[in-house]
């Protein structure tokens, strides 16, 4: 699925609501606006914006702050079906690794993720994007 410029509806509309979330994005210092949009396996789509703080380590990225208001709506057995990252700087802009680690939680592994490439628009299941996440045995 690793493609440039991909022009799947379904992508498509997602990176579109991506891009719209964008618009909410709290970016006063770097002012790098991202959208993320998520979509569930139940059908919901929920969508976040990167929040900067002044103390940068507290910013949180548009994707994750996606997935932590789709917990909070839809609990913690949410699973996510499909990722779109949009940003308005016509950046390239892949999720970061915090963001990677973080979706390995709730996402399929074989799921979609949309972002922007130095070339168009990028789409890579998201075990390609990232292989080696972090796991724990619990007990």
């Amino acid at each position: 699925m690793d493609q440039t410029n991909t022009n799947e509806p379904e992508m498509m509309k997602l990176l579109e609501q991506a891009r719209q979330a964008a618009l909410q994005a709290y970016a006063p210092y770097s002012h790098f606006r991202v959208g993320a949009a998520l979509l569930l396996a139940n059908g919901e789509i929920v969508t976040g914006a990167n929040v900067e703080n002044v103390s940068f380590g507290l910013t949180i990225c548009a994707e994750r702050t996606a997935l932590v208001k789709a917990v909070s709506q839809f609990g913690p057995e949410i699973r996510v079906e499909a990722v779109a990252v949009a940003n308005l700087n016509e950046a390239a802009s892949p999720p970061c690794g915090a963001c990677r680690q973080v979706l390995a939680e709730f996402i399929k592994p074989d799921a979609p993720v949309i972002f922007p490439a130095a070339a168009g628009n990028r789409t890579m299941r998201f075990n390609e994007l990232f292989p080696w996440a972090f796991e724990m045995k619990l007990k």
